[in-house]
């Protein structure tokens, strides 16, 4: 059984992996550096160690310590018992389903493992808002794509938002960092994939038609603000477009994915 520990002292010391977890600057470089995530939730928290990854320790209000007793009581880390009220002081914000987990990250896989058997793969270039970086993750796990490559700029699919929105999809999906962007699409090209890039390129064709007939597809979304780059945009295999009324031309890249994930599954 993992010890019980009751904090009365937002201060303490071996709160350190949860204080500031609105900084995402902060954060972000602090939990690569130290090679740890943080899960939030019942459901994530137990995802994240059915995935394997070992916890560090767990910090939760006491309502949740049976609730979550089968996953601590599987692990030797420590259990952080504190108030509602003084989980919320030190976290920075009101954690309303009560309970958090720091668990240490595993070593990136290399692409070539990432892509081993894989048919459908996301590729994200330059995402860099940890929102949509998890409901990608999430829009491809759903429908059935396999893996996930991001560009070295990518926001990190771990980082605590992240993992919440996308539901602890990144645990089961299988991804990686590209090494090399400017060859990115070139090699995945090279490997056998057809590289589809969303776009409202002048030869964009609808969806439907870019996925028909693709064996082993590599869908290609770009950043938030002005898309995909230039290079990797014409490097493309294909691009392709989701054909829109009123007026609109383009949607969040989170709900493009699911769109065109949706279209892909059934190509």
């Amino acid at each position: 059984m993992p010890d019980l520990i009751e904090i009365t002292d937002r201060a303490d010391p071996r709160l350190a992996d949860y204080r500031d977890l609105r900084d995402v600057q902060l954060r972000a470089s602090l939990e690569v550096e130290h090679g740890l995530f943080l899960a939030e939730g019942e459901k994530v928290v137990r995802r994240a160690a059915a995935a394997g990854f070992a916890a560090r320790s767990y910090l939760m209000a006491p309502r949740w310590v049976d609730t979550l007793a089968d996953v601590t009581s599987a692990s030797n880390a420590p259990v952080y018992v504190l108030a509602e009220e003084l989980v919320e002081q030190v976290v920075g914000f009101h954690v309303h389903r009560g309970a958090l987990a720091s668990f240490a990250r595993k070593p990136l896989p290399s692409v070539d493992e990432v892509l081993d058997g894989t048919r459908s793969v996301l590729v994200l270039e330059d995402l860099v808002d940890h929102t949509n970086v998890g409901a990608v993750f999430r829009s491809g796990a759903a429908l059935g794509f396999d893996a996930v490559l991001l560009a070295p700029r990518c926001a990190d699919p771990l980082y605590r938002r992240s993992v919440k929105v996308g539901m602890g999809a990144v645990f089961s999906t299988p991804w990686t960092r590209l090494p090399d962007w400017h060859s990115g699409l070139v090699d995945l090209s090279t490997r056998g994939f057809t590289t589809v890039a969303l776009t409202l390129a002048p030869d964009a064709v609808p969806i439907e038609q870019a996925v028909a007939g693709v064996g082993r597809l590599a869908l290609v979304l770009g950043s938030e603000g002005h898309g995909l780059s230039q290079r990797w945009e014409s490097s493309a295999d294909r691009r392709a477009v989701i054909p829109m009324a009123a007026g609109i031309d383009s949607l969040n890249v989170a709900a493009a994915s699911a769109v065109a994930c949706y279209v892909a599954a059934r190509r």
